[in-house]
């Protein structure tokens, strides 16, 4: 994918045309169309990843992650490995005091279903947040 359809693919995004990009960044028409036929500047990638709060190199298409704190499938898989430690717990009764010693399983579907849900979100939020605030700036965008 070229960084033009990138571009375009983020707009669609944000459902704002190319014209209005060009507007906001203070371009002239049709700069960014000249994307399609020339290398861009660096000025010009940094501003329009600022715009859209991804990296450069998602503009570049030197990678899938737009920005170097989006949770990765690893992330994804030590979220579930977590969450899969935490019923545990709470099924074992260590500690969870809001069950009063009782499993997961004996909630009903819906309450099991939010909790559940609950967590999830939960680990998913502080991962990144944890990833926000710890990666090293060497490794940041």
């Amino acid at each position: 994918m070229t960084t033009f359809e990138i571009i375009k693919k983020l707009c669609d995004e944000q459902k704002i045309s190319i014209n209005d990009l060009e507007e906001s960044l203070g371009y002239s028409k049709n700069t960014l169309y000249r994307l399609k036929s020339q290398k861009p500047g660096a000025d010009k990638l940094i501003n329009i990843a600022d715009y859209f709060d991804v990296s450069v190199d998602y503009l570049l298409g030197r990678t899938d992650q737009k920005r170097y704190y989006d949770l990765t499938e690893k992330d994804e898989r030590d979220i579930q490995k977590d969450l899969e430690k935490m019923i545990e717990n709470i099924n074992g009764g260590s500690g969870y005091a809001a069950f009063d010693g009782h499993s997961i399983d004996e909630l009903d579907e819906e309450d099991k279903e939010m909790l559940i849900a609950t967590l999830e979100s939960t680990l998913r939020m502080t991962k990144l947040m944890a990833k926000q605030k710890f990666t090293p700036k060497k490794y940041r965008d």
